[in-house]
């Protein structure tokens, strides 16, 4: 009983959300502290998780013609200059290499913040021709940033595991579209594989990606009412080409600036996954990210019922699993079946098999879902239907919750005095009018710390702005946001 005391939650989720997440991501054994301030260690559970996000956009990518490759970590600090707004932007987050050895280095170093200045030194040593076009490239890596705010694992951290993709094309209209592909393919994986919805848009030219002509971005609203960015996808013009000299001879005999376009999600899905589908004794992982979707769990009393039980799962086991089932039979004799339930129900495993000498003399198992907690004993002979039926309702259920949480969570406003008390008692997305002044968006991030989110694809016309009044207005997304 101790032990099982040990490994739970102490807090509700509803009473102390920051405290909450965090001992889900110790006690479900996703990552742990460093012993440096920002840095994190990942465990084996919370990686298998991102393989799975990485291999489902992976997939995608390469469906768009998006090649893998490995670029320099350290950035000479000239490269992050040849772009100056890019690197004002920067320079408060960067970690500086000076010394090599015992040896200064005569030109200071950065540990990549992100890698436009470092990819494109070499784009504009490939790129001469249209012939050459597009170059389309995605790197599996680290991002260093100095985090000076609270960090939280996954969240905001001082290191970051991300894919960021670097493409460059013949025309703005071709950077376009890919900029929207990809916006497309994160958006499919938030809400189709992470079952957390999103909204989809821009960002303010305040809030864009700096060096960007623009940045497109998702946003998802977390059970504390904060918004998190869960990806971005940015056209970075033609500012970093000519910054670093990527022309090429145009189909017209002319010379000409390659467009550009840069993109990146992080393991920020795996702390929004977290947060949105937690509950009150641990993780609550959708099907279709759990590195394990069932965890059989054995029930026997002596060493004869434990090999009749074994030999009863074995073919069970290996029929879910040639059926593409991620499966697990936790068969350890040092824990007792209920200190088991407790462990894998804090891991969020979706689906929980117990298989004990009733059900191997009436030739059943027994199913429990994690998301709601039902039991249902199932015929031999229906396991694999069954199994396979749970697994994708339970995968619409927790798609379910989450958006009818969302659409709970967004309130259209007029008036400004609305607008605060709607920040003051309950947070979440607040649509409201905005007439396109950086003024307007200044004020209202200093008076009521929440900042515009997102201008939605299609942003509809507001009748006012909710802080100036102004009636040439359209409605975007604000929200306090991590």
């Amino acid at each position: 009983m101790e032990k099982e005391l040990e490994i739970g939650l102490t807090v509700r989720k509803a009473e102390d959300f920051s405290e909450w997440y965090s001992q889900v991501v110790i006690k479900a054994e996703l990552a742990d502290y460093a012993p440096i301030k920002g840095f994190t260690f990942v465990r084996p559970y919370a990686y298998a998780m991102w393989e799975i996000i990485a291999e489902e956009l992976d997939k995608r990518f390469k469906e768009e013609g998006v090649q893998n490759a490995f670029v320099p970590s350290l950035i000479p600090e000239s490269f992050l200059k040849k772009e100056q707004e890019h690197f004002a932007g920067f320079v408060p987050e960067v970690f500086w290499v000076s010394q090599s050895g015992s040896e200064e280095l005569r030109e200071r170093l950065a540990l990549r913040p992100t890698s436009e200045t470092i990819a494109y030194y070499f784009y504009s040593r490939w790129v001469k021709s249209w012939r050459d076009l597009p170059v389309k490239l995605n790197f599996w890596n680290s991002m260093f940033r100095a985090e000076i705010k609270m960090t939280k694992p996954f969240i905001r951290t001082s290191e970051v595991l991300w894919q960021e993709g670097h493409t460059a094309h013949e025309s703005k209209e071709e950077a376009d579209r890919m900029v929207r592909r990809i916006l497309e393919i994160y958006r499919e994986v938030c809400e189709e594989i992470l079952a957390v919805p999103v909204i989809c848009g821009f960002k303010s030219d305040r809030e864009k990606f700096a060096g960007a002509l623009y940045t497109t971005t998702l946003e998802s609203i977390m059970p504390d009412g904060k918004a998190l960015q869960m990806g971005t996808s940015h056209n970075l013009g033609q500012n970093f080409s000519k910054a670093f000299g990527i022309r090429f001879l145009g189909r017209d005999g002319k010379w000409h600036y390659a467009w550009q376009t840069s993109w990146g999600v992080s393991w920020r899905l795996i702390g929004a996954t977290i947060m949105v589908h937690g509950d009150d004794h641990g993780l609550v992982l959708p099907p279709r990210v759990a590195p394990i979707q069932v965890v059989v769990i054995p029930i026997y009393y002596n060493s004869a019922q434990r090999s009749h039980v074994l030999d009863y799962i074995q073919p069970l086991t290996q029929e879910l699993k040639t059926a593409g089932v991620r499966l697990l039979v936790d068969d350890r004799t040092h824990y007792t079946p209920g200190w088991k339930f407790n462990h894998w129900e804090l891991k969020g495993v979706p689906l929980r098999m117990e298989v004990g000498p009733r059900d191997v003399a009436e030739n059943t198992v027994t199913l429990v879902r994690r998301d709601d907690r039902s039991r249902a004993r199932v015929g031999r002979a229906d396991v694999k239907r069954e199994v396979q039926r749970l697994l994708e309702e339970i995968q619409r259920e927790l798609w379910r919750r989450a958006k009818e949480f969302q659409d709970s969570s967004t309130r259209e406003v007029e008036e400004y005095e609305e607008f605060k008390r709607t920040l003051e008692e309950r947070q979440g997305f607040i649509v409201a009018g905005w007439c396109g002044s950086s003024e307007c968006e200044i004020n209202i991030k200093n008076e009521t710390g929440a900042d515009i989110r997102v201008i939605p694809l299609e942003a509809a016309p507001a009748r006012k702005c909710v802080r100036c009044g102004r009636g040439d207005a359209r409605k975007v997304v604000f929200a306090k946001a991590y």
